[in-house]
């Protein structure tokens, strides 16, 4: 029986044992993680994360051949295949500050596995790491190999949050790098094995190490890209007239571009996507590519372009200040059908929105209180530490409330923010909405969501991102 254990029990961790497990019922699957509150939740009637699916799955499979545990050194001694999915946070002091990866958490897990070792295992990286990584895993581990032999694989993660489990179900393709020698070819062949029960042949390509490693940095910042792209054309849409709606959708009909990532928004989110873009840009800095380095940083700059510009037009709109004023927002997750807020926008507008003395009422169906409380208090790039090495629940944000209920949320608000693109709020009563306002009622569409033409007709003044301009915002400066 092939015994595989992953250390990290969280975003990627989670879902992909769980769905291993469940495709292969002859294999053992051991989720470890020092985090006791983490492992309690996985084992618990409420997961520690929100993904659609993952309950089902998990619960069917748990106490058979998946196991959650926080014996760490047990299950990695025990296991053939051993997953390493830790944390990977962006450094934000020394040598490559705001852009290299913090390799901490990656380093004490492999110096761990070399020191509880008694056979020979394949260690694969599922985190996102940069490149070369395995080099610097696989060095440590052999100058502690003690004559056990490992190889080093990379399996990078190409989940979305929110249709992980369909992702996994059916991914477009398994990547796996490894070493060109007889050895790496068959700890290749041993992992190809393990995915083979449900993803077809042709789909599970295997590279060498660096290709697997770079593959999913260049996917992700082509993604980024797209969204930039088009936010960028937002904002010249709405200079012009033009509609960014019909303008993507005449692209996107070109096969050679295809429709997807394509929606203009308030900027994108998530945990991988400013944080891959950044690694990259440092290791083409480290190998002296400025001009390429530059050239993935404007991907970036475009996003943080697209959140101020936003908070411009929220506050612009309403006679140039928001001090005092109550606004409403509505969605904090970085996007649908995910409870995750990592790099959201909502954070960066939230912020903006308090800098100028607003007072925030925030409404999102999947993200607590004190989730919220934490990212509007935290530093940048404090999110992605372990739970445990973060700053300890933080003073709270006066000028911030959170309600369970849009309509909360809305009471009294001069102005509403859609933020994140739940399916509940495209069916909003929003005349009941506009009704409980002051007066004017504005509301910033930062997802095109909602029917603009609809809304007026309500009552409402409406700001759609690269949507023609409301009469109302034509006289105010695009940026204040």
């Amino acid at each position: 029986m092939v015994k595989i254990c992953c250390i990290g029990a969280g975003y990627v961790g989670g879902p992909t044992m769980a769905v291993i497990a469940f495709k292969c019922p002859s294999i053992e699957v051991v989720v470890v993680d020092i985090s006791a509150t983490r492992i309690a939740a996985w084992n618990s009637e409420q997961l520690p994360i929100y993904e659609p699916g993952l309950d089902e799955i998990v619960k069917q499979c748990r106490g058979k051949n998946l196991f959650f545990s926080t014996d760490v050194e047990k299950y990695v001694r025990e296991a053939d295949i051993v997953f390493v999915s830790v944390n990977t946070p962006t450094k934000t002091r020394g040598l490559g500050a705001g852009k290299a990866a913090d390799l901490t958490y990656w380093e004490s897990a492999a110096r761990m596995i070399a020191d509880v070792s008694q056979s020979d295992k394949i260690v694969v990286e599922k985190s996102t790491v940069p490149v070369k990584t395995a080099e610097a895993i696989e060095k440590i581990l052999t100058h502690n190999s003690k004559g056990i032999n490992y190889q080093i694989l990379s399996n990078p993660e190409f989940l979305a949050e929110g249709t992980a489990i369909q992702d996994l179900f059916n991914p477009d393709r398994v990547l796996i790098g490894g070493r060109e020698t007889p050895e790496g070819q068959k700890a290749i062949q041993a992992l190809k094995n393990v995915y083979a029960h449900w993803v077809p042949e042709e789909r599970i390509l295997t590279t060498n190490l660096w290709s697997a490693e770079l593959s999913k940095l260049a996917a992700n910042a082509f993604l980024a890209q797209r969204i930039s792209s088009v936010n960028a054309i937002s904002a010249l849409c709405e200079a012009t007239g033009a509609n960014v709606a019909e303008v993507a959708y005449a692209v996107g009909k070109d096969s050679r571009i295809g429709p997807k990532f394509l929606n203009a928004s308030v900027g994108f989110g998530g945990s991988c996507f400013q944080k891959d873009i950044l690694n990259l840009v440092y290791i083409c800095e480290c190998n002296g590519l400025p001009e390429v380095a530059n050239y993935w940083k404007q991907v970036i700059k475009i996003n943080d372009y697209q959140k101020s510009r936003f908070v411009n037009r929220v506050v612009a709109s309403m006679f140039n200040t928001v001090s005092g004023k109550k606004i409403a927002i509505l969605g904090f997750a970085f996007k649908k059908d995910t409870g995750d807020t990592r790099e959201t926008p909502a954070i960066d507008v939230c912020k903006g929105l308090i800098g100028d003395k607003a007072k925030i009422s925030i409404y999102d169906p999947q993200v607590t209180e004190d989730q919220i409380q934490r990212d509007l208090a935290m530093n940048k790039f404090d999110w992605d530490h372990p739970i445990h090495l973060q700053p300890m629940s933080p003073t709270a944000v006066k000028e911030v409330s959170v309600t369970w209920d849009a309509y909360e949320a809305t009471k009294g608000a001069h102005g509403v923010c859609i933020l994140t693109e739940w399916d509940e709020f495209k069916k909003l009563d929003y005349a009941k909405i506009y009704d409980s306002m002051q007066k004017p009622a504005f509301i910033f569409d930062g997802r095109n969501v909602v029917d603009p033409e609809k809304l007026r007709e309500i009552g409402f003044i409406v700001y759609s991102i690269g949507k023609p301009l409301d009469p109302w915002l034509k006289d105010m400066p695009a940026v204040a």
